[in-house]
């Protein structure tokens, strides 16, 4: 009997496999997902005829595929480029972030039999799922076995053979049975007594909740209070998510008395998403689906915004827009770049290139038609107009210091070279910038904080942090920003845009953050639960939070 190699070697398939085979793929993953409402495949997926599927829910990013005899049951969400090779078993609730490698034979077992009562026999007695989940860029080999309840950071190996019953630090090689620390892939932070321990009794030692062992206390009340957030805010989402449903016309509002519109129910999908792994509550996928792509075009939504917001919602809901955003050509693009208020409102101007680069990124995803030389246009025009001195765009005022440009940066990098992959021209300039505007105590000092001035400043230090570049200080930082940020959680209502509960000003002269509601609403939660994640990743501790942004604020690139 021949089989198609394809099936246990799919990496690949999408450059090899002949048309009528990629046709075949496609139809059978569309009869899967028609079969499956809650299942999401990206694109360049690969799912085998030979492979076992039987998940409640499934997500696959792009380029993710499950090769012959691999058995996925439960609730699994696997980033972009994970393989899952042949005879692989993947069980129970499980999260694995992108490009994660996974090996022939290998057990990942999100979840275990209870044995409480000794007279009952196992077969009879409940299942338990505390979950497992793996970060990015791991290297799992062959016959490996990873238990529940166990996380293992970023960067990790988990040598052949092993059986990890413990966490894995970021970074961490472990081998045997049960697995402890061979090496270090990627050094930790900072050595000390808990470093020792991982070599002397297993990774679980010292390691708090799978993230880079630090050496000093406050790192540890730190990790705890990641933790004690996150909990909070899934214990609550439903709670959030109830208080802005406006039960009489069946919609979202960002907060009580607010008007229905659509940010509001794009923050409720994204909030929902992160923190409960499902469509909110109150309305079907298929209705918020709906409802979202089909809004009025004419309800005074900024069509920036419905590009962004309802582009990312449709994408968590495993949908797309019906009529995708048109896109210039490529000189008709440079015409409106060039005629963007770059020096006096470069945050409105980023605003833009923002929304110009996430439609060319919902087309491109969509395999729809893109006029030629837009992208190498868009992404030529925004190199060469950096400013070298302060690897922006625009210039500051004695008004408002550097809170437009920096947010404008923010808003056009994130929409082209963070969607894409891109470096950023001159990445050591824009820290220096963004580390001197955020010692500007308008915007930052506690009580002056804001969703969006703090994002704004998180994302590209973000962004920028493999350079290298004043690491201390952006770490440091990113500390007290966090530390600011951890306190800011409303039991039961969420988080608020600006500092106080009254939205708060983003500029002195107005600007970005107006319409923000007063007091905790959907807007600040979702804005500030991504916050949270860049900052805690900055200071290397983002394992500790269980979650990891998925839609507009994702940090993984789309291509």
């Amino acid at each position: 009997m021949t089989v198609d190699p394809f099936q246990h070697s799919p990496w690949s398939f999408w450059d090899e496999a002949d048309p009528a085979a990629q046709r075949a793929q496609l139809a059978a993953q569309a009869s899967l997902l028609d079969a499956h409402p809650a299942w999401r495949f990206g694109a360049r997926c690969f799912v085998s005829d030979l492979a076992s599927v039987d998940a409640e829910e499934l997500t696959l990013g792009d380029g993710t595929y499950l090769a012959a005899g691999s058995y996925v049951t439960g609730t699994v969400r696997l980033g972009r480029d994970v393989s899952v090779n042949p005879y692989t078993v993947v069980r129970g609730d499980v999260e694995i972030g992108d490009a994660t490698r996974i090996g022939a034979h290998t057990s990942i077992l999100g979840f275990n039999h209870t044995m409480d009562d000794p007279d009952v026999e196992i077969r009879l007695q409940p299942l338990a799922s505390r979950g497992i989940r793996i970060g990015d860029d791991v290297w799992i080999g062959s016959h490996v076995v990873v238990l529940d309840g166990v996380t293992v950071g970023s960067r990790a190996v988990l040598a052949a053979g092993a059986v990890v019953t413990k966490d894995v630090p970021a970074g961490a090689v472990v081998g045997g049975n049960p697995a402890r620390l061979l090496k270090w892939r990627v050094e930790p932070v900072a050595a000390g007594a808990g470093v020792e321990a991982l070599a002397g009794e297993g990774v679980a030692a010292g390691a708090g909740a799978g993230v880079e062992p630090l050496a000093d206390a406050a790192a540890d009340s730190l990790v705890a209070r990641l933790g004690a957030f996150a909990d909070a805010a899934r214990a609550d989402a439903a709670d959030v998510l109830a208080r802005s449903w406006d039960e009489a016309s069946r919609a979202f509002v960002d907060g009580p008395g607010e008007p229905i519109s659509l940010r509001a129910h794009c923050d409720a999908v994204e909030i929902s998403d992160l923190l409960l792994g499902t469509v909110p509550p109150q309305l079907s996928r298929e209705r918020v689906r709906d409802r979202i792509d089909g809004w009025p075009l004419d309800d005074g939504t900024d069509p920036a915004y419905r590009v962004l917001c309802a582009g990312y919602a449709l994408d968590l809901l495993g949908s797309r827009f019906t009529a995708l955003p048109e896109l210039d050509s490529a000189a008709a693009l440079v015409a409106r770049l060039d005629a963007l208020p770059w020096q006096s409102d470069p945050w409105h101007a980023g605003h833009w290139v923002d929304s110009f680069g996430t439609a060319l990124r919902w087309r491109r995803g969509a395999g729809a038609a893109v006029p030629a030389g837009y992208a190498e246009a868009l992404f030529g025009w925004l190199v060469t107009h950096a400013d070298p001195e302060t690897g922006v765009w625009g210039r500051g005022s004695q008004r408002d210091g550097m809170l437009l440009p920096v947010n404008g940066f923010y808003r056009a990098s994130r929409g082209t070279f963070a969607q894409f992959g891109v470096p950023v021209p001159f990445p050591e300039r824009v820290i220096d910038t963004v580390l001197a505007h955020a010692r500007d105590e308008r915007y930052f000092a506690r009580e002056r904080q804001n969703a969006c001035n703090v994002l704004d400043v998180a994302h590209p230090l973000w962004l920028t942090r493999g350079s290298g570049h004043r690491t201390d200080e952006v770490t440091a930082l990113a500390r007290r920003l966090l530390e600011d940020a951890l306190g800011r959680w409303h039991p039961g209502a969420g988080m608020s845009f600006g500092p106080s509960g009254d939205g708060g000003a983003l500029s002195l002269s107005g600007g970005p953050g107006l319409g923000a509601g007063p007091g905790p609403g959907l807007q600040g939660t979702e804005m500030w639960l991504a916050i949270v994640w860049y900052l805690a990743d900055l200071v290397g501790l983002s394992d500790a939070l269980g979650y990891r942004p998925r839609g507009v604020h994702r940090p993984e690139a789309a291509f």
